[in-house]
């Protein structure tokens, strides 16, 4: 079993960063895939990064190549999502989740936390 709690979210304006943390309770973390995803009004939650339990793989959709780092911590049970250049279009809330795969397919992922809210504004 894995709890999960997300947090950093906020308002950032275009161009902007913000770093999201993903805190785990569960002995299971370090080797468990953890990944993010984002669900933005009226669209489905849609896969954004991925990283395996090691940290020695990670998986970015297109729309995040190049402005998204995901990383992990081990020893303090934590993923991050470091975010630059952020875009309107990442307004979203976005989730933490554990699985067993490193994919982008959200049927892998069997745990969830509640998520954070990303608004990229003027």
């Amino acid at each position: 079993q894995l709890q999960l709690v997300e947090s950093g979210g906020g308002l950032v304006q275009p161009g902007g960063s913000l770093t999201l943390s993903c805190a785990a309770s569960g002995r299971t973390f370090s080797s468990a895939t953890m990944g993010w995803f984002r669900q933005a009004p009226g669209k489905e939650r849609e896969f954004v990064a991925a990283i395996s339990w090691s940290g020695g793989s990670t998986y970015y959709a297109d729309s995040v190549k190049g402005r998204f780092t995901i990383s992990r911590d081990n020893a303090k049970n934590t993923v991050y999502l470091q975010m630059n250049s952020l875009k309107p279009e990442d307004t979203a809330v976005y989730y933490c989740a554990a699985g067993t795969i490193l994919s982008p397919n959200i049927r892998r992922y069997n745990y969830w936390g509640q998520g954070t809210q990303v608004t990229v504004s003027s």
